[in-house]
Protein backbone atom coordinates (compact mmCIF):
# COMPACT_ATOMS: atom_id res chain seq x y z
CA UNK A 1 0.00 0.00 0.00
CA UNK A 2 1.07 3.34 -0.92
CA UNK A 3 1.13 5.94 1.35
CA UNK A 4 1.11 10.14 1.03
CA UNK A 5 4.84 10.89 3.36
CA UNK A 6 7.06 13.90 2.77
CA UNK A 7 7.43 15.57 -0.79
CA UNK A 8 3.05 15.31 -1.25
CA UNK A 9 1.85 16.00 2.26
CA UNK A 10 4.38 18.95 2.69
CA UNK A 11 3.01 20.64 -0.26
CA UNK A 12 -0.40 19.67 0.48
CA UNK A 13 -0.97 20.82 4.10
CA UNK A 14 2.73 21.84 5.62
CA UNK A 15 3.06 18.65 7.37
CA UNK A 16 5.42 16.19 6.07
CA UNK A 17 4.18 13.22 8.20
CA UNK A 18 0.28 13.57 9.03
CA UNK A 19 -1.34 11.14 11.30
CA UNK A 20 -3.06 9.56 8.67
CA UNK A 21 0.83 8.78 7.12
CA UNK A 22 2.04 7.54 10.80
CA UNK A 23 -1.13 5.06 11.08
CA UNK A 24 -0.51 3.32 7.65
CA UNK A 25 2.91 2.76 8.35
CA UNK A 26 2.48 1.66 12.01
CA UNK A 27 0.04 -0.55 10.70
CA UNK A 28 2.33 -2.02 8.17
CA UNK A 29 4.74 -5.32 7.65
CA UNK A 30 7.73 -3.20 6.47
CA UNK A 31 8.23 0.45 5.36
CA UNK A 32 9.42 1.40 2.06
CA UNK A 33 11.15 5.08 1.95
CA UNK A 34 12.34 7.18 -1.34
CA UNK A 35 14.46 10.12 -0.56
CA UNK A 36 13.23 13.10 1.20
CA UNK A 37 14.26 16.47 0.63
CA UNK A 38 14.70 19.09 -2.32
CA UNK A 39 15.03 22.73 -3.18
CA UNK A 40 11.04 23.15 -3.09
CA UNK A 41 11.42 22.99 0.52
CA UNK A 42 14.38 25.03 1.17
CA UNK A 43 12.49 27.76 2.78
CA UNK A 44 11.01 25.96 5.34
CA UNK A 45 12.28 25.50 8.42
CA UNK A 46 11.90 23.02 11.30
CA UNK A 47 8.70 20.75 11.63
CA UNK A 48 7.85 21.78 8.23
CA UNK A 49 10.85 20.29 6.27
CA UNK A 50 10.71 17.12 4.85
CA UNK A 51 13.46 15.76 6.93
CA UNK A 52 11.96 16.11 9.89
CA UNK A 53 9.37 13.43 8.45
CA UNK A 54 11.72 10.79 8.77
CA UNK A 55 12.84 11.77 11.53
CA UNK A 56 8.94 11.30 13.23
CA UNK A 57 8.90 7.79 11.15
CA UNK A 58 11.94 6.30 12.79
CA UNK A 59 10.70 7.46 16.10
CA UNK A 60 6.87 5.80 15.15
CA UNK A 61 8.24 2.89 14.30
CA UNK A 62 11.20 2.08 17.14
CA UNK A 63 13.79 1.35 14.94
CA UNK A 64 16.89 1.00 16.84
CA UNK A 65 19.69 -0.79 14.45
CA UNK A 66 20.71 0.46 11.61
CA UNK A 67 22.07 -2.31 9.19
CA UNK A 68 23.96 -0.54 5.78
CA UNK A 69 25.15 -3.35 3.61
CA UNK A 70 28.47 -2.35 1.72
CA UNK A 71 29.37 -4.47 -1.54
CA UNK A 72 32.13 -4.06 -4.36
CA UNK A 73 30.85 -6.98 -7.17
CA UNK A 74 34.28 -7.42 -8.88
CA UNK A 75 32.31 -5.89 -12.13
CA UNK A 76 32.73 -2.53 -10.07
CA UNK A 77 36.08 -2.94 -8.30
CA UNK A 78 38.25 -0.59 -10.57
CA UNK A 79 35.22 2.36 -9.55
CA UNK A 80 36.13 2.08 -5.71
CA UNK A 81 38.68 4.83 -4.67
CA UNK A 82 41.18 1.80 -3.40
CA UNK A 83 43.01 -0.51 -5.91
CA UNK A 84 40.96 -2.97 -7.15
CA UNK A 85 42.56 -6.12 -6.09
CA UNK A 86 41.94 -4.72 -2.41
CA UNK A 87 37.96 -3.87 -3.22
CA UNK A 88 36.87 -6.44 -4.90
CA UNK A 89 34.78 -8.96 -3.20
CA UNK A 90 33.86 -6.42 -0.67
CA UNK A 91 31.20 -7.48 1.66
CA UNK A 92 30.64 -5.83 4.79
CA UNK A 93 27.51 -5.04 6.76
CA UNK A 94 27.52 -2.37 9.42
CA UNK A 95 25.40 -2.67 12.24
CA UNK A 96 24.54 0.58 14.33
CA UNK A 97 23.22 1.30 17.31
CA UNK A 98 20.66 3.86 16.81
CA UNK A 99 18.35 5.08 19.44
CA UNK A 100 21.11 5.51 22.27
CA UNK A 101 24.86 6.87 22.74
CA UNK A 102 25.77 10.26 22.79
CA UNK A 103 23.46 11.96 20.06
CA UNK A 104 20.57 11.07 22.88
CA UNK A 105 22.26 11.10 26.16
CA UNK A 106 20.79 13.18 29.18
CA UNK A 107 22.35 15.90 30.63
CA UNK A 108 23.49 18.32 27.51
CA UNK A 109 24.49 22.18 27.90
CA UNK A 110 25.83 24.29 25.24
CA UNK A 111 27.09 27.54 27.07
CA UNK A 112 29.04 30.53 25.77
CA UNK A 113 32.05 29.17 27.25
CA UNK A 114 31.54 25.69 27.77
CA UNK A 115 29.87 22.83 26.20
CA UNK A 116 29.57 18.99 26.49
CA UNK A 117 27.20 15.92 25.85
CA UNK A 118 26.47 13.03 27.57
CA UNK A 119 27.20 9.19 26.46
CA UNK A 120 25.09 6.47 27.74
CA UNK A 121 24.37 3.17 26.64
CA UNK A 122 22.57 0.34 28.95
CA UNK A 123 22.78 -3.20 29.25
CA UNK A 124 19.72 -3.75 27.23
CA UNK A 125 20.41 -1.40 24.42
CA UNK A 126 23.26 -2.70 23.70
CA UNK A 127 22.56 -6.70 24.21
CA UNK A 128 19.24 -5.98 21.82
CA UNK A 129 21.73 -5.03 18.78
CA UNK A 130 23.92 -7.05 19.73
CA UNK A 131 21.67 -9.68 18.70
CA UNK A 132 21.10 -8.35 15.91
CA UNK A 133 24.71 -8.33 14.35
CA UNK A 134 25.05 -11.96 15.65
CA UNK A 135 21.98 -13.22 14.14
CA UNK A 136 23.48 -11.93 10.56
CA UNK A 137 26.52 -12.83 11.21
CA UNK A 138 24.70 -16.38 11.54
CA UNK A 139 22.76 -15.99 8.50
CA UNK A 140 25.82 -15.08 6.67
CA UNK A 141 27.96 -17.69 8.04
CA UNK A 142 30.18 -15.12 9.09
CA UNK A 143 32.03 -13.12 11.77
CA UNK A 144 31.26 -10.27 14.27
CA UNK A 145 33.84 -7.47 15.01
CA UNK A 146 32.46 -5.63 17.68
CA UNK A 147 34.14 -1.88 17.38
CA UNK A 148 34.01 0.42 20.32
CA UNK A 149 36.84 2.31 22.32
CA UNK A 150 37.09 0.64 25.57
CA UNK A 151 40.92 1.87 26.62
CA UNK A 152 39.42 5.18 26.97
CA UNK A 153 35.54 5.42 27.31
CA UNK A 154 34.01 3.82 30.18
CA UNK A 155 30.73 3.16 28.17
CA UNK A 156 32.66 1.62 25.72
CA UNK A 157 34.03 -1.01 28.15
CA UNK A 158 30.48 -1.68 29.39
CA UNK A 159 29.75 -2.09 25.35
CA UNK A 160 32.75 -4.99 25.16
CA UNK A 161 31.66 -7.13 28.33
CA UNK A 162 27.80 -7.15 26.68
CA UNK A 163 29.03 -8.13 23.77
CA UNK A 164 31.59 -10.80 25.51
CA UNK A 165 29.08 -11.79 28.02
CA UNK A 166 26.23 -12.60 25.27
CA UNK A 167 28.58 -14.15 22.64
CA UNK A 168 29.53 -16.76 25.28
CA UNK A 169 26.16 -17.21 26.53
CA UNK A 170 24.31 -17.33 22.74
CA UNK A 171 26.17 -17.07 20.15
CA UNK A 172 29.59 -19.15 21.03
CA UNK A 173 29.45 -20.70 17.22
CA UNK A 174 29.99 -16.97 15.53
CA UNK A 175 33.29 -15.60 15.77
CA UNK A 176 33.81 -12.49 17.31
CA UNK A 177 36.64 -10.03 17.72
CA UNK A 178 37.36 -6.48 19.46
CA UNK A 179 38.47 -3.41 17.45
CA UNK A 180 39.14 -0.09 18.52
CA UNK A 181 37.46 2.21 16.32
CA UNK A 182 40.39 4.32 15.34
CA UNK A 183 42.40 0.98 14.14
CA UNK A 184 38.89 0.03 12.79
CA UNK A 185 38.64 3.09 10.42
CA UNK A 186 42.13 2.54 9.41
CA UNK A 187 41.81 -1.42 8.21
CA UNK A 188 38.15 -0.52 6.73
CA UNK A 189 40.02 1.58 4.17
CA UNK A 190 43.06 -0.50 4.21
CA UNK A 191 41.58 -3.61 3.25
CA UNK A 192 38.20 -4.21 3.66
CA UNK A 193 37.90 -7.80 2.71
CA UNK A 194 38.53 -9.08 6.29
CA UNK A 195 35.47 -7.74 7.15
CA UNK A 196 31.99 -9.40 7.71
CA UNK A 197 29.35 -8.07 10.04
CA UNK A 198 30.83 -4.32 12.07
CA UNK A 199 28.88 -3.82 15.40
CA UNK A 200 28.93 -0.22 17.00
CA UNK A 201 27.27 2.38 18.77
CA UNK A 202 25.27 5.37 17.30
CA UNK A 203 28.42 7.80 17.50
CA UNK A 204 30.95 5.31 15.74
CA UNK A 205 28.61 4.44 13.62
CA UNK A 206 27.51 7.51 11.99
CA UNK A 207 31.05 7.49 11.02
CA UNK A 208 32.26 3.96 9.89
CA UNK A 209 29.19 3.59 7.95
CA UNK A 210 29.93 7.00 5.52
CA UNK A 211 33.62 5.83 5.32
CA UNK A 212 32.12 2.17 4.47
CA UNK A 213 30.11 4.09 1.33
CA UNK A 214 32.93 5.03 -0.41
CA UNK A 215 33.92 1.71 -0.74
CA UNK A 216 32.05 0.50 -3.91
CA UNK A 217 32.80 4.27 -5.69
CA UNK A 218 29.10 5.03 -5.54
CA UNK A 219 26.25 5.84 -3.36
CA UNK A 220 23.87 4.89 -5.68
CA UNK A 221 24.69 1.37 -5.24
CA UNK A 222 24.06 1.69 -1.31
CA UNK A 223 20.92 -0.07 0.77
CA UNK A 224 19.65 0.02 4.34
CA UNK A 225 17.60 -1.49 6.88
CA UNK A 226 16.69 0.01 10.31
CA UNK A 227 15.01 -2.46 12.73
CA UNK A 228 13.22 -2.33 16.00
CA UNK A 229 13.47 -6.11 16.45
CA UNK A 230 10.72 -9.21 16.64
CA UNK A 231 8.55 -7.52 19.34
CA UNK A 232 8.43 -4.09 18.05
CA UNK A 233 6.89 -2.72 14.80
CA UNK A 234 8.11 -3.20 11.21
CA UNK A 235 10.99 -2.09 9.44
CA UNK A 236 12.08 1.16 7.39
CA UNK A 237 13.94 0.02 4.49
CA UNK A 238 15.41 2.91 2.25
CA UNK A 239 18.44 3.70 0.10
CA UNK A 240 21.35 5.81 1.64
CA UNK A 241 21.54 8.34 -1.21
CA UNK A 242 19.12 11.52 -1.35
CA UNK A 243 16.67 12.30 -3.61
CA UNK A 244 19.41 14.39 -6.14
CA UNK A 245 16.91 16.77 -7.58
CA UNK A 246 19.31 17.96 -10.28
CA UNK A 247 18.79 14.81 -12.01
CA UNK A 248 15.04 14.33 -11.47
CA UNK A 249 13.36 13.50 -14.99
CA UNK A 250 17.13 12.52 -16.86
CA UNK A 251 16.99 8.91 -16.84
CA UNK A 252 20.13 9.50 -14.88
CA UNK A 253 19.03 8.58 -11.58
CA UNK A 254 20.80 5.02 -10.29
CA UNK A 255 17.96 2.63 -8.88
CA UNK A 256 20.12 -0.05 -7.50
CA UNK A 257 20.34 1.12 -4.20
CA UNK A 258 16.40 1.35 -3.94
CA UNK A 259 16.32 -2.28 -5.49
CA UNK A 260 19.15 -3.53 -3.14
CA UNK A 261 16.65 -2.19 -0.28
CA UNK A 262 13.67 -3.71 -1.69
CA UNK A 263 15.64 -7.04 -1.08
CA UNK A 264 16.75 -5.92 2.56
CA UNK A 265 12.68 -5.52 3.17
CA UNK A 266 12.44 -8.81 1.47
CA UNK A 267 14.68 -10.55 3.88
CA UNK A 268 13.14 -9.11 6.74
CA UNK A 269 9.65 -10.59 5.71
CA UNK A 270 11.55 -14.02 5.50
CA UNK A 271 11.21 -14.12 1.88
CA UNK A 272 14.73 -15.03 1.50
CA UNK A 273 14.57 -16.50 -2.12
CA UNK A 274 13.16 -13.45 -3.10
CA UNK A 275 15.63 -11.00 -2.01
CA UNK A 276 18.14 -13.48 -3.00
CA UNK A 277 17.08 -13.38 -6.53
CA UNK A 278 17.04 -9.69 -6.48
CA UNK A 279 20.60 -9.28 -5.19
CA UNK A 280 21.19 -11.86 -8.28
CA UNK A 281 19.56 -9.80 -10.76
CA UNK A 282 21.25 -6.87 -9.40
CA UNK A 283 24.40 -8.57 -9.92
CA UNK A 284 23.55 -10.05 -13.01
CA UNK A 285 22.94 -6.73 -14.39
CA UNK A 286 26.22 -5.20 -13.40
CA UNK A 287 27.95 -8.13 -14.71
CA UNK A 288 26.46 -7.79 -18.14
CA UNK A 289 27.79 -4.64 -18.34
CA UNK A 290 24.04 -2.82 -17.85
CA UNK A 291 25.59 0.50 -15.85
CA UNK A 292 23.65 3.94 -15.27
CA UNK A 293 25.60 7.21 -15.63
CA UNK A 294 26.92 7.54 -12.31
CA UNK A 295 28.97 3.97 -12.87
CA UNK A 296 30.09 4.95 -16.55
CA UNK A 297 26.90 3.41 -18.07
CA UNK A 298 24.99 4.73 -20.60
CA UNK A 299 21.51 2.63 -19.43
CA UNK A 300 18.86 5.37 -18.25
CA UNK A 301 16.87 4.65 -15.13
CA UNK A 302 14.12 2.43 -16.64
CA UNK A 303 16.32 -0.14 -18.51
CA UNK A 304 18.40 -0.74 -15.58
CA UNK A 305 15.71 -1.66 -13.65
CA UNK A 306 13.83 -3.53 -16.56
CA UNK A 307 17.45 -5.68 -16.84
CA UNK A 308 17.35 -6.24 -12.83
CA UNK A 309 14.13 -7.05 -13.19
CA UNK A 310 14.09 -9.95 -15.72
CA UNK A 311 17.17 -11.28 -14.48
CA UNK A 312 15.87 -11.37 -10.60
CA UNK A 313 12.64 -13.54 -12.16
CA UNK A 314 15.57 -15.77 -14.09
CA UNK A 315 17.10 -16.72 -11.21
CA UNK A 316 13.63 -17.14 -8.95
CA UNK A 317 12.78 -19.66 -11.57
CA UNK A 318 16.11 -21.17 -11.35
CA UNK A 319 15.74 -21.69 -7.56
CA UNK A 320 12.34 -22.88 -7.61
CA UNK A 321 13.24 -25.47 -10.71
CA UNK A 322 16.15 -26.39 -8.47
CA UNK A 323 13.68 -27.11 -5.80
CA UNK A 324 11.29 -29.45 -7.20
Amino acid sequence: MASPRCRATASTDGTPFPDATREACVGADAVFLGAVGGPKWDDRTGDERPESGLLALREALGVFANLRPARVPEALADHSPLRPDRAGGTDVLIVRELTGGIYFGEPTEHASDEAFNTMRYTRPEIERVARVAFEKARQRGGRVTSVDKANVLDVSRLWRTVVTELHEREYSDVDLNHLYVDNAAMQLVRDPGPFDVILTGNLFGDILSDLAATLPGSLGLLPSASLSGDDGGPGLFEPVHGSAPDIAGTGAANPLAALSSGALLLDDLGEHDAAEAVRRGVQDTLDAGVRPADLGGEAVTTEVTQAVGERAVAALEARETVAA
